[in-house]
C-alpha cells in the first residue's frame, strides 16, 4: 500500500457549546483538535493506511497538545515544523440547531496571517519522506500565505518527481484569506496539478456554476476522480469514467465538523490499495459507500479527530445498513 502524506493546517476548533446561537452571543466553547489535512491524516491512520503529516505549529501549549494528538494517531511527524515566534491557530466554530458548522473567527481576535501554520517552510520539508507512488493530500487554505503556499507547491513537485498522486480538497473558508478575491486564480492553478479533487456542492456552484462532477471533469480532463459531497443530500462522483451518486445515510447529527475529511480519508483508504480497480463501477461505488459511512459516523460526536470512526465501526454500520 502506498504512503499518504497530508500537508497543511493543524489547529484547534473552538466549537460552540450552544447550537443555534450566533457568534456574538455564544458564552462557552470547547476546544477540539482539527484542521482538514490533519483530520484526513488521522482518519487514514485510524483506518490502517500509512500516513505522514506536514504542518506548522507554535511553540506553545496548544502546539504541544496538537503534536501529542497527532503522535497518538501513529503518524510520521518528520515534517511537523515548530514555529517559535507564531502561535498555534484556533478557530471559533458556531453550530446551527441542526449541527451544521460555520467557521466564524479566530481565537485571540487575531488576523488570519498571524498563525504558525502560515509559516510552513519549503526549505525544511523532509525530502526523503517523498517516495515512489506516494499520495499527497492538501487543501487550499495554505495558499493564502506565501510561505505555506510555497511549501505546498514544493511538496507537489517532490511528489510528481516520484510519480505520485495529488489529492486536493477545495475546502473553501473565506475567513482564512486576508484577501478572498485573490483566492480563485490560486485555486485554479492548483487544480491544474490535481489528480483527485474533492469539493462540496456549495463550492461547486461557487467555483464551477454546476453540481455535476462530469461537467467539472470535462473542463479538467486530467483528473482521475471528482468527489462532490452534498451534506444531508449525499454525494455525487466521477471516478475513472464511472458516474454515480449515493444518498446520505440518515443520522442523528451532533456536529458535522470533520465529516468531509472522514469521507475523503475513507475513499483514499480504499483507492490507494488498488487504484486500477476503480475502472470497475462496482468497486467505485463500494469505495464511495465506505467513504460516506465514515463521514456519517463522524457526525455523531463533536469535533473532528475525536469523532473519527474505526474500520470496525464502519464495517458494523454498513452491515446494519445492508440488513436493516
Amino acid at each position: 500500500m502506498s504512503q499518504v502524506i497530508c500537508i497543511g493546517e493543524v489547529l484547534f476548533d473552538l466549537i460552540s457549546d450552544e447550537p443555534g446561537v450566533p457568534l456574538e452571543s455564544v458564552n462557552a466553547w470547547t476546544p477540539y483538535p482539527g484542521g482538514a489535512p490533519a483530520n484526513v491524516a488521522c482518519a487514514l491512520s485510524k483506518l490502517g493506511t500509512e500516513t505522514a503529516f506536514i504542518g506548522g505549529i507554535g511553540q506553545d501549549a496548544m502546539g504541544a497538545d496538537l503534536s501529542e494528538t497527532l503522535r497518538s494517531h501513529h503518524l510520521n511527524l518528520s515534517g511537523l515544523q515548530l514555529i517559535p515566534s507564531y502561535p498555534t491557530r484556533s478557530v471559533l466554530v458556531t453550530r446551527s440547531a441542526q449541527g451544521d458548522r460555520s467557521f466564524a473567527a479566530f481565537g485571540g481576535d487575531r488576523s488570519t496571517d498571524s498563525f504558525a501554520d502560515t509559516q510552513l517552510s519549503a526549505d525544511n520539508l523532509p525530502k526523503d519522506l517523498f517516495k515512489p507512488d506516494s499520495y499527497l493530500v492538501t487543501g487550499t487554505l495554505g495558499l493564502a500565505a506565501p510561505d505555506s503556499a510555497g511549501a505546498i507547491h514544493y511538496a507537489i513537485d517532490l511528489t510528481r518527481q516520484q510519480g505520485g498522486t495529488i489529492v486536493v480538497d477545495l475546502n473553501w473558508r473565506p475567513v482564512f484569506w486576508p484577501e478572498p478575491d485573490f483566492a480563485k486564480p490560486l485555486i485554479s492553478d492548483l487544480l491544474t496539478k490535481t489528480d483527485i479533487f474533492k469539493l462540496t456542492d456549495e463550492e461547486a456552484q461557487l467555483f464551477f456554476q454546476t453540481e455535476d462532477p462530469q461537467e467539472i471533469y470535462d473542463r479538467h480532463p486530467h483528473l482521475k476522480a471528482v468527489l462532490l459531497t452534498q451534506g444531508e443530500k449525499g454525494c455525487k462522483y466521477w471516478i475513472a469514467g464511472n458516474i454515480g451518486e449515493l444518498p446520505a445515510f440518515k443520522m442523528d447529527v451532533e456536529d458535522t465538523t470533520g465529516a468531509g475529511d472522514a469521507f475523503l480519508a475513507g475513499f483514499l483508504h480504499q483507492y490507494v490499495q488498488t487504484p486500477d480497480s476503480f475502472k470497475d463501477p462496482t468497486q467505485a461505488q463500494t469505495a464511495i459507500r465506505f467513504a460516506s459511512a465514515a463521514g456519517a459516523l463522524t457526525t455523531l460526536k463533536r469535533g473532528a479527530i475525536a469523532a473519527l470512526p474505526t474500520p470496525e465501526e464502519i464495517a458494523a454500520f454498513l452491515h446494519f445498513q445492508a440488513i436493516g
